[in-house]
């Protein structure tokens, strides 16, 4: 078995985060998925800061992150990283239910790598999200510095 990559989960939505972690787990995908409930607390885990200051130094494979979150909404986050050097190459795929094209524009314009609209039926979310699981884990060769995940990582 191929070792496992995380993925960054970056939702505010209780309902969301369970039916996501239900669509991955429904398809028996086997990549570790952490779940930052705001941008702060997404920021937190990339920057290796506050109850994640001990995680290792690898970053995540990709970023599902929302748009409208509370704290530091999901456009600063995105800007965050792009503009950081040692986060500017991980994947980010903005997961949103927003169909503003101006979310759209700024997302892209901020160096978004992807934006997915969340599907509405369970079916529909368990594909889109194995779709993009498979081309960011399997498929597309991540930035250096998202090293496969370890025994005993967090």
């Amino acid at each position: 078995m191929p070792a496992l990559k995380r993925i960054l989960l970056v939702e505010d939505s209780e309902n969301d985060v369970t039916l996501i972690l239900a669509a991955f787990a429904e398809a028996h995908l086997a990549d570790k998925v952490i779940v930052a409930n705001d941008g702060q607390e997404a920021l937190d885990y990339l920057y290796r800061q506050g109850p994640h200051a001990g995680r290792p130094a690898d970053n995540p494979s990709v970023v599902l992150l929302d748009l409208k979150l509370p704290r530091v909404d999901g456009l600063q986050v995105l800007s965050r990283m792009k503009s950081d050097p040692d986060l500017k190459l991980v994947p980010v795929v903005m997961f949103t239910s927003s169909r503003e094209e101006v979310d759209l524009v700024r997302s892209y314009g901020l160096g978004a790598n992807a934006y997915v609209i969340k599907p509405v039926s369970f079916q529909e979310l368990e594909s889109a999200l194995e779709g993009l699981r498979v081309f960011w884990t399997e498929v597309n060769e991540p930035p250096p510095g998202s090293a496969p995940e370890s025994k005993g990582d967090a």
